[in-house]
């Protein structure tokens, strides 16, 4: 079985005998019989950690979940710094969750949850920030301050929390750079090896805006050639 894996002066073909393997079997294989010096991240080899994310075929995988095929070809996330090989910088990608301040602010503490309540955003939790939405995202590809996919699904996480007293104020931290600039292509959620739909939580986040007052800051410019009024624009 031949792969091609992607290093500093391009891609670079291997041989393994290993049948039956995951991607991160395949790549421990050639770095222990065949290339040293090849580098790529991982951690807890059970898809939980997100560590081994990359991109074969130009889709973002798991190496620890991915059963290799014949001709594959290997890559770094895109959108990330490479440091090596397979390895990339995912600092900036964690860092819009502090930018978004995805977390509970203000505590309304008489507001316990029940196991209903914690059914609401279950899903959401079990984000692995492996980063395979911020590769996989066409706005961050252009715009680099974009809050981005599972940052955006870490504030609907908690603005749908009945322990959060101060929602105006996380909708508001997410109108810059946020929620409207989302092409809703829905990239993020076909990639997402915990199957979360950030798509679904940037719509409830909108939804959530607009009861705030909060409206697409665009909305002006697709009004088809009329006014508010329904009188010409023009």
């Amino acid at each position: 079985m031949k792969i091609s894996v992607k290093k500093e002066n391009g891609f670079v073909e291997y041989e393994s005998s290993l049948v039956d393997a995951t991607l991160l079997e395949v790549l421990n294989d050639i770095k222990q019989t065949k290339d040293n010096s090849l580098a790529f991240s991982s951690g807890c080899r059970s898809s939980v950690c997100g560590s081994c994310s990359m991109r074969v075929n130009e889709v973002e995988v798991l190496a620890c979940s991915y059963k290799i095929q014949d001709g594959d070809r290997v890559e770094p996330l895109k959108n990330m710094e490479v440091v090596r090989d397979l390895v990339v910088d995912m600092d900036k990608a964690y860092s819009f969750n502090k930018k978004a301040k995805a977390w509970l602010s203000k505590l309304a503490l008489n507001n316990a949850l029940d196991a209903s309540d914690a059914k609401i955003n279950e899903v959401q939790s079990d984000c692995i920030l492996c980063s395979s939405c911020y590769s996989a995202c066409p706005v961050y590809a252009v715009n680099g301050d974009f809050l981005g996919p599972f940052a955006l699904t870490r504030i609907w996480k908690y603005a749908s929390d009945k322990r959060e007293d101060d929602v105006q104020t996380k909708m508001s931290d997410v109108q810059t750079n946020g929620i409207w600039d989302c092409t809703l292509c829905d990239n993020c959620t076909v990639v997402c090896p915990q199957n979360i739909s950030s798509k679904a939580d940037i719509e409830m986040l909108r939804m959530k805006s607009a009861q705030f007052g909060f409206m697409d800051p665009n909305f002006g410019s697709f009004d088809g050639g009329f006014g508010f009024d329904g009188s010409p624009s023009f």
